[in-house]
């Protein structure tokens, strides 16, 4: 089977703007991210029951230097001396050790857990319907499967795990000064007095990340619609209009970066500011203290040093903060493809109520009903193209095995019509319907047993022609697998070095145009559903292999409904009955015989072609 997820170009209807995915909000990300991390509960609590251990033992270094000044100043002796600074030692390997083994544990929760995000999130896109992927834009969803995926990998692996080992070390050294005096423990709270910037910076950084995830989704969209459409764009003379569209999209992505830039430019200087003023607070107080015989001075020394490490903690905190706002946008956008429509596509109307029970309705049979359709791309979106119909009240009844060929001009609405049967898009008004079930109403996996669409696209996908084959039939064997191919005349495949094992795409063998058509084809013949529907499937071919083509699918399709959208009329002269689109309407409905004599527009086209 080929994608489905094609614009439909040759309709000429743009798809809407403003159609974008979805994106999280706060509540519902925080919710994701407490359920991946109840999923690997006991790796957290190991994390930090080993970063309060490590953090414990770093308290003992600057205590014990403390005790060392006291002791040298009161007059000890050096086997004290040396004992205290053997205890200094020995506690500073304890914590790193323990910092190590946390930051291990952590690095491993934190694999774990974007394994699960990546899983999630390649099963939600495959599940997302085509007609939503087209409308947002490839772009959109390959952003999100890469750099805010990455992003949120980046995330887990090593900001979880510094903040953790970070956070604990910061409570118990502003514990540990508390304890060693009250008043000097005041003087460590100046520590705090950045939080007004940071809350400044909070209050702004989520939107503009979000900004700038954004903008990057837009400017990938439209370097991958460029680069697709290359040899259009040179055929067309459209480079300084695609150019001046690049340079814009490229413009705004700069400036949400420079925003997001301008932030951190405020923070982290303002940060630096506030680690200075609890350090020159304890001396002054302590040394003001001191003088006065109210403490000693290993307590003033052991003070300003636990407020001097402090700084490294929270400098990792703030680093990693500004990281985490970041990779909480692109989780928000990763975990918003969840709320994406994702097994239906048919409009309200047409699903049961939310309070009724589901509908275990299948179809009865294998008729094929459109009744007064309309159909317009992005109604319902304000957007001129919203608002231009495509279709206008087509009614036609298709019978179960039954041949059918769809002709008329290029925009009269035949891919239109064969996506609406596919139950790819659901009708503006009207219905269509398979065996009395809505055919868009249908769960994807039920669908895809009543009807597959085949288009001109074609994909040949990483693996070897096995893999290939068996997308659409997982459990085929060797032999089933090379029937198909017979059955579509890709003859070429038993020439390939290691037949069903050669590989495909870059480093193994790359199938052209028309070799990639037929493996689609082939998919199809392994799907084995009751209705195909073929959108000018074999025009890649050439005309002879195309004949040929459509000669052993016709044999391999016997007793199946199969629906032919064509502009190679001779399809319509071997069908059972010939529908013709203009327009939008259908204007003409009979065989191809009936059709000629009537010397209609299906006349004027037969004579046309043939001459």
């Amino acid at each position: 089977m080929t994608a489905t997820a094609t614009r439909p170009g040759r309709s000429g209807n743009a798809l809407p703007d403003g159609a974008a995915l979805p994106v999280a909000d706060p509540a519902t990300t925080r919710r994701a991210a407490l359920r991946l991390i109840r999923r690997d509960g006991r790796a957290v609590t190991l994390m930090l029951a080993l970063n309060a251990l490590a953090a414990g033992a770093g308290l003992a270094g600057p205590w014990l230097l403390g005790r060392i000044v006291d002791t040298v100043r009161s007059g000890g002796d050096v086997q004290t001396v040396d004992r205290l600074a053997l205890v200094i030692l020995a506690c500073g390997l304890a914590q790193l050790l323990l910092a190590r083994y946390a930051r291990y544990v952590g690095h491993r929760f934190g694999e774990r857990t974007v394994a699960r995000v990546r899983e999630q999130y390649v099963d939600r896109a495959l599940a997302l319907p085509a007609a939503v992927v087209e409308r947002a834009g490839t772009g959109d969803l390959t952003a999100r499967g890469t750099s805010d995926v990455t992003s949120v990998a980046r995330a887990l692996r090593d900001a979880v795990p510094e903040v953790c080992v970070a956070a604990a070390q910061a409570l118990f050294l502003l514990g540990a000064v508390v304890v060693l005096d009250p008043l000097l423990g005041l003087c460590g709270l100046g520590v705090f007095s950045g939080v007004f910037v940071v809350r400044w910076y909070l209050r702004r950084a989520h939107g503009a990340y979000l900004a700038e995830g954004a903008a990057t989704s837009a400017l990938a969209e439209l370097l991958a619609a460029t680069a697709t459409g290359a040899r259009t764009v040179e055929a067309l003379g459209l480079q300084e209009r695609r150019t001046a569209a690049s340079e814009q999209a490229v413009g705004h992505c700069r400036r949400t970066r420079t925003r997001t830039l301008f932030l951190r430019s405020v923070l982290l200087p303002a940060v630096d500011v506030a680690y200075v003023v609890p350090v020159v607070g304890v001396l002054l107080v302590g040394g003001a203290l001191h003088g006065r015989g109210g403490i000693s001075l290993g307590v003033v020394i052991t003070a300003a040093l636990y407020l001097r490490q402090l700084s490294d903690p929270l400098a990792t905190i703030l680093f990693w903060a500004e990281q985490l706002q970041s990779s909480g946008a692109a989780f928000a956008r990763v975990e918003g493809l969840g709320q994406a429509p994702r097994t239906r596509t048919a409009p309200a109307a047409l699903l049961p109520h939310p309070s009724a029970e589901p509908s275990p309705a299948l179809p009865a049979d294998d008729r094929i009903e459109v009744t007064a359709v309309h159909y317009a791309y992005g109604a319902g979106s304000g957007s001129p193209a919203g608002d231009r119909e495509v279709l206008h009240g087509v009614d036609l009844s298709v019978r179960p095995g039954e041949r059918l060929a769809v002709v008329g001009p290029s925009g009269a609405g035949k891919s239109t019509l064969g996506r609406l049967l596919a139950g790819i898009d659901a009708p503006r008004h009207g219905s269509v319907t398979v065996g009395g079930v809505p055919v868009a109403a249908l769960e994807p996996a039920a669908l895809r047993r009543q009807v597959v669409l085949v288009t001109q696209e074609h994909h040949v996908f990483l693996g070897t022609l096995r893999d290939n084959l068996q997308i659409a039939a997982p459990g085929a064997g060797d032999a089933a697998l090379r029937a198909a191919l017979a059955a579509v005349g890709a003859d070429w495949a038993a020439e390939l070095p290691a037949g069903l094992d050669t590989e495909l795409g870059a480093g193994g063998h790359r199938p052209d145009g028309s070799r990639s058509q037929q493996l689609a084809l082939a998919r199809v013949v392994l799907a084995d559903p009751h209705t195909v529907i073929l959108d000018e499937a074999t025009a890649l071919l050439d005309p002879r292999t195309a004949r040929h083509t459509e000669r052993a699918l016709a044999a391999v399709l016997t007793g199946r409904t199969v629906i032919a959208i064509a502009h190679r009329l001779h399809t319509a002269h071997d069908a059972d009955r010939v529908a013709v689109m203009e327009e939008g309407r259908l204007t003409e409905l009979g065989t191809h015989d009936d059709l000629v004599a009537a010397n209609g527009a299906y006349a004027a086209l037969w004579h046309s072609w043939h001459s």
